[in-house]
């Protein structure tokens, strides 16, 4: 996508209404990760405005994070118990934090966010130098098909109300795997657009990555309950440990 900037894809606009487009599995989200946990420390990697980091942390765990987005970080800090969490602002390829971590996670296709398979490798190699000797790291994303259409372009209804309607826009490139999108809102206010890029990847192409950064695979689930995986399953909670 021309002249876009991932730096910028989270800004101030995204930051004020994340948090009313939950997806309901944050309860279950949460359990599963705190038993992964065993007690800490955690880390959550684009932890955002704290939808998943804040209500673990309020089980008594020591949750950090990364996130790029100063913004996010904003909201976050203004709720509840945000102002004891140690988030660190910057890049979560780059894992730029002290310290060995019990688990480390990336949840909601965040891996996704990473435009290039040397990112997504640096990430899981930096991780796994953050990581206790029993460590994990936990990856959930959505598996490329099911729930993305990755058509060489598309244009889907997303919602269609009576003060407005939502397109989902796409150009899905299978060379570099990357999947221009754009959201666009159209009401009597006017137009808004806010597009992302994402680079999606088989599991298969994780579990190499993980390979390279001396971690196995130890876990596949095809939902935040431990659901078996198979050719059904629209996500995956993947999880990496040495």
């Amino acid at each position: 996508m021309r002249d876009f900037d991932p730096l910028a894809s989270f800004g101030a606009d995204v930051a004020a209404t994340y948090d009313a487009h939950l997806r309901g599995d944050e309860a279950e989200t949460v359990a599963c990760l705190a038993q992964l946990a065993d007690g800490g420390p955690v880390l959550e990697l684009a932890i955002g405005t704290g939808r998943i980091g804040l209500p673990l942390a309020a089980q008594g765990l020591a949750v950090d994070g990364v996130e790029q987005s100063t913004a996010m970080i904003a909201r976050l800090r203004a709720k509840p118990g945000g102002e004891d969490l140690a988030v660190v602002c910057g890049d979560m390829a780059n894992v730029p934090v002290d310290g060995t971590y019990r688990l480390v996670y990336l949840v909601f296709n965040t891996i996704y966010n990473l435009l290039t398979q040397d990112e997504q490798v640096r990430c899981f190699q930096n991780v796994a130098q953050h990581l206790t000797d029993d460590g994990v790291f936990l990856v959930e994303a959505a598996v490329p098909g099911p729930l993305y259409r990755l058509d060489d372009s598309y244009v889907d209804a997303e919602s269609v109300r009576t003060d407005g309607v939502t397109l989902d826009v796409g150009r899905y490139d299978r060379a570099t795997q990357l999947l221009d999108e754009c959201h666009v809102s159209l009401s009597p206010g006017g137009i808004r657009v806010t597009p992302i890029v994402t680079r999606f990847v088989w599991p298969s192409e994780l579990d190499l990555m993980a390979r390279l950064a001396g971690l196995r695979l130890q876990h596949r689930w095809g939902g935040w309950q431990r659901e078996p995986f198979d050719s059904r399953s629209a996500r995956h909670v993947s999880v990496y440990g040495r």
